[in-house]
């Protein structure tokens, strides 16, 4: 039977209807999208990892009981030939980090190289960094010099409700844009972002999670010991699915509560070559060599095997 066959009767089957309009439902609905690349995701981690001589299995999404504190992630693995069990946690990385750091803006985006210059491969750390930034974007992105500066739709709207009594400059500029609709100035800040990414694009990780009593949170972001691998696949921000690792044990801790993690790590910048190919500077936490982060773990900290809880579900369905 061919692939397009298989689809199709999948579809018939499963969601009742034609592949015309499953494709048509796929389509206008982003959040069906993301749940469909997650899948592609861990799909393709799973076996990332089987080629690179570790045994994988899927942990159950909705347990027998109380789900254990530790085992918060998506996958065991176990490398060949050896009998301890980790768990890893499979993520992608923040779909609007460059708006979030509002990259939109010239002083915005200068501050930013700026901050993270220690790991950007282009600086010549022994010369005058934020000139060597300047002449890098009138460069690779001359345009930016050109941007007056741009505010979200909410940033206007809540600032004109109380104004300052003096004229200021931000003010005159926010009266400019209250002139367009909301639809305009998001239209200007994508166009803008757009540009960006042909030279310039952001890996930021998005950790958000629950806080109910089971996990043993106090916050809405990890403990730090839920997982023993966190997995980042950085598609969203490259050419093809590529997967970075840390060890959760190594990345700074929210300042809120040192056994959890922050939610947002800037893990590093990819800039697009002329050539095609994608020049990745990364923090030093992050690898892209699975066997670099697994080395760093502690066998005390592997999962006991009576505690697994594996997911057979692709048995049953096959």
């Amino acid at each position: 039977m061919s692939i397009i066959n298989q689809i199709q009767q999948f579809v018939a089957v499963k969601f009742k209807t034609t592949l015309e309009t499953f494709l048509e439902a796929l389509k206008i609905s982003p959040n069906a999208q993301g749940y469909v690349n997650g899948s592609i995701t861990e799909l393709l981690l799973k076996q990332h990892l089987e080629n690179n001589q570790f045994e994988v299995l899927r942990i159950k999404e909705k347990w027998e009981g109380l789900k254990h504190p530790k085992h918060h992630g998506d996958l065991y693995i176990k490398k060949n030939q050896t009998d301890n069990w980790y768990v890893v946690e499979s993520k992608g990385v923040k779909s609007n980090t460059e708006i979030w750091n509002k990259l939109y803006n010239y002083s915005n985006l200068k501050k930013f190289l700026y901050d993270h210059n220690e790991i950007i491969s282009w600086i010549d750390h022994s010369q005058d960094i934020e000139l060597q930034i300047e002449q890098w974007l009138g460069t690779n992105l001359p345009e930016v010099r050109t941007w007056n500066t741009i505010y979200s739709f909410e940033e206007i709207r809540k600032y004109l409700a109380s104004p300052p009594r003096r004229e200021t400059e931000k003010l005159v500029s926010m009266r400019a844009l209250s002139a367009y609709s909301r639809t305009q100035i998001e239209g200007i800040i994508r166009q803008r972002i757009n540009y960006l990414h042909t030279k310039l694009m952001v890996l930021d990780t998005h950790f958000v999670s629950g806080t109910s009593g089971a996990s043993e949170r106090t916050q809405a972001t990890p403990r730090k010991d839920e997982f023993n691998i966190i997995s980042i696949d950085i598609v969203l921000r490259y050419n093809e699915h590529k997967f970075l690792f840390a060890n959760p044990q190594h990345l700074d801790s929210s300042g809120k509560d040192e056994n959890h993690l922050q939610q947002n790590y800037i893990m590093g910048i990819v800039f697009p070559q002329e050539n095609g190919q994608m020049l990745i500077n990364l923090y030093e936490d992050w690898y892209d060599n699975i066997d670099d982060v697994y080395n760093t773990l502690d066998v005390t900290d592997s999962v006991q095997q009576q505690d697994m809880q594996i997911d057979l579900r692709r048995d049953l369905i096959e």
